[in-house]
């Protein structure tokens, strides 16, 4: 563990700026965290790419409590559809996690990211052609927990762009999905996180992760107080864009010509 008595104030900043900025579009649409701090940490922080990951990963069991904590606050929970979706969800995260000791799932990543591109241009159409909001209760929950959780262990951050995206699609309103799908992922985070922080113990507990806890938390109730204030179709807009940005930019990247 590095000495942080060396470290100022001006060493942290930009960590706590990134963690905040992710953490303010996970909070509000429900997804993008993991992305954000990974691209940003590699590409213009310079950090190792397996640093950025561990960091990221021990970090969102602090985000996703606070964000969770703040959306029960707002009351942006569906707590019905809470039930559902948590238990599923860790079983699939942990079954994820054992399986995945012996089985490569990052060939599958690609083909993930286009369907998810698909999805954020569906909400997209979705959003413009929607004009009196009508919702439903989700119904098909339970396996899309067990998908979402299993390809969050796989290192892909699939619980919020899957779980949201399709519970969306199912026709849930759109500032209780954002809102149980964060509380949910608490849980999912710490059932996942709890063998790679046994198993690595404090070699994750950088720089980097006490500057993106930092931002993260300070950013967690602005996230839940926007997603209360926003109408629903500028908030599936929202969500369809940072879908389609961070699915599309993820299949650019595993793209034979790059």
């Amino acid at each position: 563990m590095p000495d942080f008595a060396a470290f100022t104030l001006a060493d942290l900043l930009p960590f706590i700026a990134i963690g905040f900025a992710a953490q303010m579009v996970d909070g509000a649409l429900g997804m993008a965290f993991g992305v954000i701090n990974q691209t940003l940490l590699v590409g213009v922080m310079g950090v190792p790419p397996a640093t950025a990951s561990a960091s990221v990963h021990l970090v969102e069991v602090f985000t996703t409590g606070a964000s969770g904590a703040s959306h029960i606050w707002q009351r942006n929970v569906d707590w019905g559809l809470f039930r559902r979706l948590v238990p599923f969800g860790v079983a699939g995260g942990v079954g994820g996690a054992y399986v995945l000791s012996s089985i490569d799932a990052a060939a599958a990543r690609p083909f993930v990211m286009l369907y998810l591109l698909a999805i954020g241009f569906y909400l997209m159409w979705k959003a413009i052609r929607m004009a009196k909001p009508r919702f439903e209760d989700p119904r098909y929950t339970r396996p899309l927990a067990v998908v979402g959780g299993f390809l969050d262990a796989a290192g892909g951050g699939g619980w919020g762009p899957v779980v949201t995206s399709n519970l969306l699609i199912q026709g849930g309103d759109p500032r209780k999905v954002v809102g149980t799908v964060n509380a949910a992922e608490f849980l999912l985070t710490l059932s996942i996180s709890i063998a790679f922080i046994a198993t690595v113990g404090l070699a994750a507990f950088t720089l980097v992760t006490v500057g993106l806890i930092i931002g993260g938390v300070i950013a967690a109730p602005f996230g839940a107080i926007l997603v209360k204030r926003i109408s629903p179709r500028t908030l599936l807009l929202a969500v369809a864009s940072v879908l389609i940005a961070t699915s599309g930019f993820s299949v650019w990247r595993a793209s034979p010509f790059m």
